[in-house]
């Protein structure tokens, strides 16, 4: 047994997962290809109850305008299959795309959930956009905040919420039978690791959550929010596990020191530009994926601070 309770709680879910087939989920991704975003369907094969994870709102930075073409994509998929949404889930307040979970759950239903640690990243948002005291800083834009270690079941599966900050202060890993949906801690292991440079995320925090994730059994499938092709590679791929991780990833394999790391992704997040929709997603991912309240002409707008970031 190792230090970290909730961990060895996850291992002994994929044990009991991996021992009976009846405990994994069925699992469809789709994918984005404008945000690189991979979004899924989880779903329990005995009672068709699902999760829908990290939808994606398609949104045209130069319009302002929003479709949904992608969530209507998953809609499909859970009307072909009958399946009935219990969840909505976000693994944190994404910064390069818009949820599409509000349009989900009026469509379909379900409970929206993400980590409690939104309210640190609504406080510093809020003031970021000057929301105002009619944004509530509490989290209560959703209906689920998930403690770590916190259970949930998907029909007869187990779930398991796991805290990793460090990319945000709210990601969380979100473990169904022996399946982890990892959000934005890690990528391919050609690829590596997500920054941690935005206002509240942690390089060395980042190091802690994701050796905390791979510390689970070798085996355990891991399925990605996003990913961009590393040099070399022709096609997306989102899924991998514990133990490809260990021994591949470039950033953080096995041998791999946290000063290491730290100064290493501390270097590369020097060089990156800010995502192309960091500050409508951001804006409306505080809000449970819902837009600004309208201003007294009707419309919605999305602020852009100046010189402020």
């Amino acid at each position: 047994m190792s230090q970290d309770a909730v961990i060895d709680r996850a291992a002994e879910q994929i044990g009991r997962a991996q021992a009976d087939k009846a405990l994994r989920p069925t699992i469809a991704g789709f994918f984005d290809e404008a945000t690189y975003t991979v979004s899924y369907v989880v779903h329990d094969p005995a009672t068709n109850e699902a999760a829908i994870i990290d939808s994606v709102l398609d949104y045209e930075s130069a319009s302002g305008r929003t479709s949904n073409g992608s969530a209507d994509r998953i809609i499909e998929y859970i009307d072909t299959n009958n399946l009935k949404v219990m969840w909505l889930i976000e693994t944190h307040a994404h910064a390069d795309h818009i949820s599409a979970a509000p349009y989900l759950q009026q469509k379909l239903g379900g409970k929206l959930a993400i980590g409690k640690d939104i309210v640190r990243v609504q406080e510093v948002f809020g003031k970021l956009f000057n929301a105002g005291t009619e944004f509530q800083r509490d989290g209560s834009q959703f209906d689920k905040l998930f403690e770590d270690g916190e259970t949930f079941r998907i029909g007869e599966l187990e779930g398991m919420a796991i805290h990793v900050p460090g990319h945000t202060p709210a990601d969380m890993a979100f473990l169904i039978g022996d399946a982890a949906f990892v959000g934005d801690t890690i990528f391919m292991p050609d690829f590596g690791t997500a920054r941690a440079d935005f206002p509240g995320g942690d390089a060395r925090q980042l190091f802690q959550s994701i050796r905390r994730l791979l510390s689970l059994p070798d085996d355990t499938r891991l399925f990605l929010c996003h990913d961009y092709k590393a040099p070399g590679r022709d096609e997306y791929a989102w899924e991998t596990t514990v133990r490809q991780q260990r021994e591949e990833n470039v950033h953080v394999k096995d041998g791999v020191t946290e000063d290491e790391f730290v100064e290493m992704r501390t270097s590369r997040d020097k060089t990156l530009a800010m995502p192309n929709l960091i500050m409508p997603s951001v804006q409306v991912n505080i809000r449970g994926g819902r837009l600004p309240e309208p201003e007294d002409n009707g419309v919605s707008y999305i602020k852009i601070p100046v010189n402020a970031v």
